[in-house]
């Protein structure tokens, strides 16, 4: 006896290739939702629609673009429906017979115009003025032939590039930056929202220029803090919440590094590839160039003890370049032992010019080089001397030039 085995079971799913706004046509007559009048109004409705279309995109005399102002209307209306309805065809149909088709088919240009207005970057000053404009036209002609779904990811996508740009212009308007000047600093909307989740922990009311935001950095590190306060404010508008708790994540995932007092500030953000563009502060070279003065000063006071004459900072370069401790007065014996150094590893004038870039106040760079250059040229013969066995000249040079006790 021979047993026929049971043909397996498939699920057959049929693809319908009808556009949706053929098949929300036909529910709608099959069901009785769209009567004969509606359907000589789109019969009315469709050709000039067509040509307004054509028109738009090109040419109404041309055949081709004829045909493709067809696909594109009847693509629009489609796309209008299914997205308004979420796929219903019963919605999809109510909503042809209660709005022209013309009105449809702007529908899904309008959307797509919209789409196409959103940002596509988080970089401020890369984005385009908000709107759409008659150069975007080539781009809405691409969309125009595209599928829901497609328009759904592209929504989708930079639905969240515009709440991070929103983020950050809310979070920079709290601290006193507007939109405009987000625009000429020219950074990522990410880094906007760290720097104003950092500047918030330490209760700041301004966004940072780099000098205040490497003190606060310091600040942080002196207590010897392992974590921040990092939380969202309370008036932070619900839609941007979900992108911000991303980046408020991220922050807390570099706060190890931030607060580790082994890593100088400078180096970690702006020299460390992880970190660079990271977060964002205010451009103010006054600021910084002041921030440096006051620093250098306190050093440069330090090391010339008030004493500014050209035998006093003379002195002083001439024991760096030979590469000692500075000073501004030396003894017989000091004297006698850097001219030694000197002949034997020679005059490093570099050196001193390298100590003033780093430490003199930046008015007076210019003019302690130029002596110092000066110096050099007349000295460095005497000084490196090899006949001057008994250093007699050259210490008669430095008692003259330089500070030298006697």
């Amino acid at each position: 006896m021979t047993q026929q085995s049971a043909a397996p079971a498939h699920t057959v799913s049929l693809f319908d290739s009808k556009p949706f706004f053929e098949k929300a046509l036909v529910f709608g007559v099959q069901h009785g939702l769209i009567d004969q009048e509606k359907l000589d109004a789109i019969c009315n409705d469709a050709p000039k629609g067509m040509v307004q279309i054509a028109r738009y995109f090109g040419s109404e005399y041309l055949r081709p673009e004829l045909e493709k102002a067809r696909d594109r209307i009847v693509n629009l209306v489609s796309l209008s429906l299914e997205d308004m309805s979420g796929g219903d065809l019963r919605q999809a149909a109510e909503l042809l017979r209660d709005n022209s088709f013309m009105s449809r088919s702007k529908a899904g240009s309008d959307m797509l115009k919209a789409l196409i207005a959103m940002p596509q970057s988080s970089h401020f000053g890369m984005n385009e003025q908000s709107g759409f404009r008659d150069e975007h036209i080539p781009l809405l002609a691409k969309w125009s032939l595209r599928s829901l779904p497609d328009y759904q990811a592209e929504l989708a996508k930079r639905a969240k590039v515009s709440h991070l740009v929103d983020a950050a212009i809310w979070f920079a308007d709290g601290l006193g930056l507007d939109e405009s000047e987000l625009e000429d600093a020219g950074k990522d909307a990410e880094a906007v929202i760290r720097t104003a989740l950092l500047v918030l922990a330490a209760k700041r009311t301004d966004m940072p220029d780099w000098v205040a935001f490497e003190k606060m950095v310091i600040a942080w590190r002196k207590k010897a803090l392992t974590t921040l306060p990092l939380t969202l404010p309370k008036d932070l508008p619900a839609e941007l919440r979900p992108a911000i708790e991303l980046l408020r994540q991220s922050v807390l995932s570099d706060l190890p590094k931030i607060l580790d007092a082994s890593l100088p500030v400078r180096n970690l953000f702006d020299k460390t590839p992880a970190f660079m563009g990271r977060y964002f502060w205010l451009e103010d070279g006054l600021s910084e160039v002041q921030d440096f003065d006051r620093a250098a000063s306190k050093v440069w006071t330090k090391v010339t003890g008030g004493h500014t004459d050209d035998s006093s900072l003379l002195t002083l370069f001439l024991c760096v370049c030979a590469g000692g401790a500075p000073k501004t007065l030396l003894t017989e014996k000091a004297a006698a032992t850097l001219i030694r150094k000197l002949r034997k590893s020679g005059l490093h004038a570099e050196l001193a010019e390298q100590y003033i870039r780093a430490h003199a106040p930046v008015q007076h760079q210019d003019g302690y080089t130029s002596l110092w250059s000066e110096f050099c040229e007349e000295a460095s013969p005497t000084l490196l001397s090899g006949f001057d066995y008994a250093l007699n000249d050259a210490l008669a040079l430095l008692r003259r030039e330089c500070n030298v006790e006697q």
